[in-house]
C-alpha cells in the first residue's frame, strides 16, 4: 500500500509525497512538492523522524503508543478547515490512516539514520563543487580568455595607448587621476619591466586601501547613522572604516581579513584591532522608534547579518530561506537559521579604541575630568535623585500596564540606549565607568514623569547639561568603536514560522548548509570562531570563487559571473568557469593576498587591451562578455567628486579619520527627521575624498546617491551605473563642480605654457585633438566677448574664461568615465 500525505505549512499546502507502508522509510524522505520545503505544519512537522516524534514546533507529532493524543493523528482525520490533512482533494482512506495508527501503537520506531539529523546534500550544480585549478600554458587570464574568443570567431584588441593605461591603472588601483608628470615618466619609460614597475608604485600608496574600501564598504552596508525614522547620527562608525582601509593597505590575507570581521572578538589575545574588526556586523540598521518591540527590532537585525553575511562571502541569496526552504538552492530554512544562531549568540558592545596620539592626553586629562563631573553632579544631586528615578523604573518593568507614564519613558529608553535595563538591573557598585555615565547623562536629559512635572528641576537639568557638555567639549577623549561579543544571556534560537519572529518553531544550533563541507568545531573553540575559519577553509569553494569574482568585476565591469550577488542556480553561469576557478586556486595559493590578486590580474594583456569600440565583436558579443576589448567603465559616485577636486588641486589628500559633511544644498537635510543632522564642515576637510563623505541614510548626499550609490541598508554586491539627465545637471550646477571649475580656471592661468593643453593633460591624461583645440578657442573667443560686455576686466575676466573652459573639461564623457 502507498500512502499519499499532504501536509500543511501556516494553512498553506505544499504539495503531495507518496510513503511507502512501511512509514519509517516516510520519515527519512522530504516533501519536495512546491517549495521543496520541509513538511512543517502550525507546530506539526513531518520531514524529520527525531522530531516528529520528540518534539516539533509546540511539541511531538507523535505520541509512541498512543495514536489518540498524536497530532498527526488528529489532524488526518479533522474536517476542520484549516486544520485537516490533506486541506482540499482527496482525504485518507480509513485503512491508510490505519497503517500510520498502527505504527504509532508499535512505538513509533524512528530509524536511526533519521533520528541522527539531515544528511549531507548533494547537489551537481557549478558553484558547490570544489576548486579545481586548472592548467593553463603561459599567462592564464589571456589563455582562457584567447581560447573562448577563438571559439566564437574573435580576436583580442590590441594594447591601449600609454596614456589611457596611465589613467585606468591609478583610477582602477588608487581611485585618483595621474598627474601629467605621472603621464609623461610611464610614456617615456622604455624599460621593459616598465608596466611592473608603474603597477607596483601603486599597489604600494597608501591610497590604494581607500581605493578598495569603498566596494567592501558597499557590501558592509557601511553607514554614519542609525536610519529608519530617528536615523540618529553613529560619531564612531568611521572607526571600523579606517579599520579597512588600514587592513587593505598592509593587504592583510583575506582569510585573517574575514576572520578578523566575523569574530575578531574571539580570536586568542584579542587586540583592539581585532574587536574593531566586528564592527562590520554593526552596520546593521538599528530602530530607535519607542513604539518598536525590541525583540523584533532585534530580529530584524540578526536576519540582516546574516543576509550580509551569506551575500558577501557565500554569494548566494541565504535570505529567501528565513520563512521556508530555499525555493531554487539547496538550503532549507532550518540551515539559515543555523546561520542566524551564530549571529543570535553576539551582542552589541561599545569599545574605546583610540587611535595613534590619543591616549596620553586622555590619561592626563581624565583625573580631573571625572572630579569637575563628579563634582557637578553631587551640586545638582543626581545621585540622590537617580537612584530615585532608577527605583521606580525597575518597578514599572516588573510590572507592567500598571503606571503607563512609566512604561513609556522604559520603551523610550529602551530604544534609544543600548542594553538600557540590563544597565540598570546591575548594581551601582557593579557598572562599568561607561555604564554608570551612559545611566546619569540619560536620566539628566530625560528625567521621567516624575520629575519631568518639576519645572524647577528641568531648568537646573538644562543648566547642568549644558555645564556638563562644555566640560567634555574641553577634556581630550578616546576615539570609540561599534564592535560585539558574546552575549552574556546566550539566547536560545528556534526557526519562526514563516519567519515572524513572535511564532516560535523548533530550536536549532549553529551550523552551515549541509550542500558545502562540514563546519569543524575544535574542543573549546567558540563556534562563531570555529564558523569564521570554515568560510574560508581550503574546502569551502565559494568564498574564493565569490572575491575573485568581485575583484574581477571591478577592473572589467562585470565579473566573470555577473550576477556576483548570487552563486545560486537562479544566478548566472561564469562566463569562462576554468578561468574563475584557476583564479580562485591561485588566490588561495599566494596566500589570499588581494594585492597579487590584483597585479595578476592587471598585468594581463586581457586588461590592457584597448577599449574601442569593435562592430565586428559588437555583433557576436554586445555585453563584451567574451573580453574582445576592455570595458569602458563610468567612475564611482565618489571618484567623479574626487577627480574635479583633484585637478582642481583642491582636494585633501589626507588619509583616513572622521567622516566630513561638505556643503549640503538646501532643502535636503531638513527632510529628516526632526530636521537637520547635518553639521557642515568648512575649510581644507570639506574638500576630502567622497570615501570620508557622512552618509546619512535617510538623506544621503545628493551627488552620492544621483551617480547610484547604494542606499547603505543592505549589502551590495555591484553597483548599477544609471544616465540620467539629473546627472548632467549635476556636474554643471552641483556647488562642488562650480567651485572645483573656479579653481581649475584660477589654477589655468598660474600655469606655464599653453594653459589648453596643461588643462588636458591634467584632467584627461592627454593633449587636446586639433578639432578639440579650434573648438575650445572659439568657445574661448566667446565667452571673453561675454564677460566682457557684464563688465569683467582683467584677471576676473580671464578667471571666469577659464573656469567655463574646465567646466567644459569636467563635462565631457571622457572625465567621468575610465576608458
Amino acid at each position: 500500500m502507498r500512502l499519499a500525505v499532504v501536509v500543511l505549512f501556516g494553512g498553506v499546502c505544499f504539495g503531495q509525497e507518496m510513503f511507502t507502508a512501511d512509514v519509517a522509510p516516510i520519515l527519512k524522505r522530504r516533501c519536495v512538492a512546491c517549495h521543496g520545503a520541509a513538511m512543517q505544519t502550525n507546530g506539526l512537522r513531518v520531514d524529520d523522524g527525531a522530531l516528529l516524534v520528540a518534539g516539533g514546533y509546540s511539541g511531538p507529532a507523535v505520541v509512541p503508543g498512543k495514536p489518540g493524543e498524536s497530532r498527526l493523528i488528529a489532524r488526518l482525520k479533522s474536517t476542520e478547515k484549516g486544520t485537516m490533512m490533506p486541506p482540499m482533494g482527496a482525504r485518507l482512506s480509513a485503512e491508510e490512516i490505519g497503517v500510520i495508527e498502527k505504527w504509532i501503537v508499535a512505538g513509533a520506531t524512528v530509524p536511526v539514520s533519521t533520528a541522527k539529523g539531515p544528511a549531507r546534500r548533494v547537489s551537481d550544480h557549478w558553484a558547490f563543487q570544489p576548486v579545481k585549478k586548472p592548467a593553463a600554458p603561459g599567462n592564464a587570464i589571456d589563455y582562457f580568455v584567447r581560447e573562448r574568443l577563438k571559439k566564437e570567431g574573435l580576436a583580442p584588441s590590441l594594447e591601449a595607448d600609454r596614456r589611457t593605461l596611465a589613467r585606468r591603472l591609478k583610477l582602477d588601483l588608487l581611485g585618483l587621476a595621474p598627474t601629467p608628470e605621472e603621464v609623461e615618466a610611464f610614456v617615456n619609460d622604455a624599460r621593459p619591466d616598465a608596466m611592473e614597475r608603474l603597477v607596483d608604485s601603486l599597489l604600494a600608496s597608501p591610497h590604494y586601501g581607500e581605493r578598495w574600501a569603498r566596494p567592501w564598504l558597499d557590501l558592509a552596508r557601511y553607514a554614519d547613522s542609525d536610519g529608519y525614522e530617528k536615523d540618529n547620527v553613529r560619531p564612531h562608525a568611521w572607526r571600523y572604516r579606517q579599520w579597512v582601509i588600514d587592513a587593505l593597505n598592509s593587504d592583510m590575507p583575506f582569510d585573517r581579513f574575514t576572520v578578523a570581521q566575523m569574530a575578531g572578538d574571539l580570536l586568542p589575545g584579542a587586540t583592539v584591532e581585532d574587536r574593531v574588526a566586528t564592527g562590520f556586523h554593526r552596520n546593521v540598521l538599528t530602530n530607535r522608534e519607542a513604539g518598536v518591540d525590541r525583540a523584533e527590532a532585534r530580529y530584524e537585525q540578526l536576519i540582516n547579518r546574516t543576509q550580509t553575511m551569506g551575500t558577501t562571502w557565500l554569494g548566494l541569496t541565504v535570505g529567501c530561506a528565513q520563512c521556508h526552504d530555499h525555493k531554487f538552492d539547496p538550503f532549507s530554512q532550518r540551515e539559515f537559521y543555523q546561520l542566524f544562531a551564530l549571529f543570535n549568540e553576539a551582542d552589541d558592545v561599545d569599545i574605546d579604541a583610540p587611535i595613534a596620539g590619543e591616549r596620553g592626553p586622555y590619561l592626563k586629562a581624565l583625573p580631573k575630568y571625572r572630579a569637575d563631573r563628579d563634582k557637578l553632579l553631587a551640586e545638582y544631586k543626581v545621585p540622590e535623585l537617580q537612584a530615585r528615578w532608577e527605583e521606580k523604573m525597575r518597578a514599572a518593568y516588573a510590572n507592567p500596564g500598571k503606571d503607563a507614564e512609566f512604561d513609556f519613558w522604559i520603551t523610550s529608553m529602551s530604544a534609544m540606549v543600548d542594553h538600557a535595563m540590563r544597565m540598570m538591573h546591575k548594581p551601582a557598585a557593579s557598572r562599568t565607568v561607561r555604564e554608570a555615565d551612559i545611566l546619569a547623562e540619560y536620566f539628566i536629559a530625560n528625567p521621567g514623569p516624575e520629575f519631568g512635572r518639576d519645572k524647577e528641576l528641568t531648568a537646573k537639568f538644562k543648566e547642568l547639561r549644558a555645564k556638563m557638555a562644555e566640560l567634555k567639549k574641553a577634556t581630550p577623549f578616546l576615539t570609540q568603536a561599534y564592535t560585539i561579543g558574546e552575549h552574556p544571556e546566550h539566547p536560545k534560537t528556534h526557526i519562526t514560522i514563516r519567519g515572524d519572529y513572535r511564532s516560535l518553531g523548533i530550536e536549532v544550533k549553529p551550523g552551515t548548509p549541509s550542500v558545502l563541507p562540514p563546519m569543524e568545531v575544535k574542543d573549546g573553540e567558540p563556534v562563531r570562531l570555529a564558523f569564521a575559519r570554515w568560510l574560508v577553509a581550503r574546502e569551502n569553494p565559494l568564498t574564493p570563487r565569490v572575491t575573485v569574482n568581485r575583484a574581477w568585476q571591478e577592473f572589467f565591469g562585470r565579473g566573470i559571473v555577473r550576477t556576483s550577488e548570487d552563486f545560486g542556480v537562479s544566478g548566472d553561469k561564469p562566463s569562462h568557469p576554468e578561468l574563475l576557478d584557476w583564479l580562485a586556486a591561485e588566490f588561495v595559493e599566494k596566500g589570499w593576498s588581494l594585492k597579487k590578486l590584483h597585479r595578476t590580474i592587471v598585468l594581463s594583456a586581457t586588461y590592457r587591451q584597448s577599449s574601442k569600440y569593435r562592430p565586428d565583436a559588437a555583433e557576436k558579443d554586445a555585453d563584451n562578455t567574451l573580453l574582445a576589448r576592455q570595458s569602458r567603465l563610468r567612475l564611482p559616485a565618489e571618484l567623479i567628486r574626487d577627480t574635479a577636486l583633484q585637478v582642481s588641486g583642491i582636494l585633501d589628500q589626507e588619509i583616513g579619520g572622521k567622516s566630513v559633511m561638505p556643503y549640503l544644498p538646501k532643502g535636503v537635510g531638513e527632510l529628516a527627521y526632526g530636521g537637520s543632522k547635518w553639521r557642515e564642515t568648512f575649510g581644507r576637510e570639506a574638500y576630502r575624498r567622497g570615501l570620508y563623505i557622512h552618509y546619512q541614510r535617510t538623506t544621503p548626499y545628493p551627488l552620492l546617491v544621483n551617480f547610484d550609490a547604494p542606499d547603505s541598508n543592505v549589502a551590495c554586491s555591484r553597483r548599477r551605473a544609471s544616465n540620467t539627465p539629473l546627472q548632467a545637471l549635476n556636474l554643471l550646477n552641483d556647488p562642488v563642480f562650480t567651485e572645483a571649475a573656479h579653481a581649475f580656471g584660477q589654477r589655468a592661468l598660474e600655469m606655464p605654457g599653453g594653459r589648453l593643453d596643461r588643462m588636458f593633460l591634467l584632467a584627461l591624461g592627454r593633449g587636446p585633438s586639433e578639432t578639440e583645440r579650434q573648438a575650445l578657442a572659439r568657445y574661448v573667443d566667446k565667452q571673453t566677448d561675454v564677460l566682457r560686455a557684464e563688465g569683467r576686466s582683467g584677471d576676473a575676466l580671464q578667471a571666469g574664461v577659464w573656469s567655463g573652459v574646465a567646466r567644459v573639461l569636467f563635462n565631457l564623457d571622457e572625465f567621468i568615465n575610465r576608458e
